[in-house]
């Protein structure tokens, strides 16, 4: 299943962008999966991913829309999130450090250890691209 949403770069649209997911994953597992822990660690990777592009990249910019791509092949996930900001430089990002007590730089640290792979892409075609990928475990 290949499915994409386009919206627009403000958080009231963050429950939006959740459920989209969410339904649509359940549409095609149905019981399959153990929802309530997987929907939990999807909706937190995607309002991490999703509200970066609004406060980061997007920032003062919310005419500028957002697509979410969503693959989904047996159980295994990918999850592309797709921006028009000049994007940002990995080779910078230190994970924070618990007793530095940091305000931001949580967000990759977040996803990198949600997900199973998480990769990001500057100025593909004049936008930036995060993949999220994930293999989703069999309800036991």
């Amino acid at each position: 299943m290949n499915t994409e949403l386009h919206v627009p770069s403000d958080l009231r649209f963050l429950t939006i962008v959740e459920n989209w997911l969410l339904s649509s994953l359940e549409v095609e597992l149905g019981e399959h999966v153990d929802w309530p822990r997987q929907s939990n660690r999807l909706r937190l990777v995607l309002a991490e991913a999703y509200s970066n592009v609004i406060r980061h990249a997007h920032k003062d910019q919310p005419n500028l829309p957002v697509l979410i791509r969503l693959n989904l092949k047996n159980r295994d996930i990918g999850l592309e999130i797709w921006d028009y900001g000049k994007g940002y430089e990995m080779d910078t990002y230190n994970p924070p450090r618990p007793e530095a007590k940091q305000e931001s730089g949580y967000g990759w640290l977040i996803m990198s250890r949600l997900m199973d792979r998480v990769d990001y892409s500057l100025q593909i075609d004049g936008r930036n691209c995060l993949k999220l990928e994930a293999s989703l475990p069999e309800k036991s």
